[in-house]
């Protein structure tokens, strides 16, 4: 299924947390991301499809239209009988399960004893749920996840995501996508040698989900502090979003609770 221009003009963008409406037969139809999206309600079911694209990086708007016609049958589809009589819907964010690896395409150097503050771009997780009573069905991941170990042996650390990232170090840098949450991340180096970083591993499943008036998404920002070496990395969540994200609310909660004061604890995992 291609999207021309004149099919582009007739789509409505898509909103998280808000309620959509459905009648038996009708199809509701999303292009984000990497992520075509096809949610279907019968008498006595809903049907979801879903089919991965390229990303377009001139795409930037979440697209979705209602349609009277099921999409191509040969497409696998998900069954759920329906929970109740309801027909509504609604779409919500979430950020990964695991931790996420993010690796700056080039590596940046953090002279010593100062700190820098980077804004990172997170892809997320589609939530559908439906009914009265707003039940779950599905969750969806908006691109294919890469997975990768952390950890010093093969037998100690853990598993996680991974993503590329040009770690912006201006936020009006930052490319503004509805399927992107934005993670301000500040690190300190206080040790006397520069620290060179690579790759860094945030806490994706410590972090809440807040919007906009514009629908962009933001998470609490995020403080490492390296004091003497990489294995003494200390990490705190912020209880706040940063100025610069306006007036925000609440639409998805985090997956974990970090500990009280939102340090999560020094380990050695942090810089990989």
């Amino acid at each position: 299924m291609t999207t021309s221009l004149e099919t582009q003009q007739t789509m409505q963008d898509g909103q998280w947390g808000i309620h959509y409406t459905l009648e038996p037969g009708q199809t509701q139809y999303h292009e984000l991301s990497h992520t075509r999206v096809w949610v279907a309600l019968l008498e006595q079911e809903w049907q979801i499809r879903s089919q991965r694209v390229p990303e377009d990086d001139n795409q930037k708007r979440w697209l979705q239209r209602v349609t009277d016609t099921l999409p191509d049958a040969e497409m696998d589809v998900q069954r759920f009988v329906r929970p109740d009589n309801g027909n509504q819907l609604r779409y919500l964010p979430a950020m990964s399960s695991l931790a996420t690896v993010i690796r700056p395409h080039q590596p940046l150097t953090i002279a010593a004893n100062s700190e820098c503050m980077i804004y990172v771009g997170t892809l997320l997780w589609m939530r559908i749920q439906v009914g009265n009573k707003g039940a779950h069905l599905v969750e969806l991941p908006l691109a294919d996840p890469s997975l990768t170990w952390v950890g010093r042996t093969t037998m100690e650390g853990e598993l996680c995501y991974s993503a590329a990232t040009y770690a912006r170090l201006v936020l009006d840098a930052v490319p503004k996508r509805p399927w992107r949450a934005i993670t301000p991340v500040r690190i300190v180096n206080e040790r006397p040698q520069p620290l060179l970083l690579e790759r860094f591993n945030l806490p994706t499943p410590l972090l809440s989900l807040h919007g906009d008036e514009k629908g962009q998404l933001w998470t609490p920002g995020v403080t490492v502090v390296c004091e003497t070496d990489m294995n003494s990395a200390r990490l705190r969540i912020d209880h706040r979003l940063i100025a610069e994200a306006g007036h925000c609310e609440l639409v998805a909660p985090a997956r974990e609770e970090s500990a009280r004061g939102g340090l999560v604890r020094a380990y050695d995992r942090i810089f990989g």
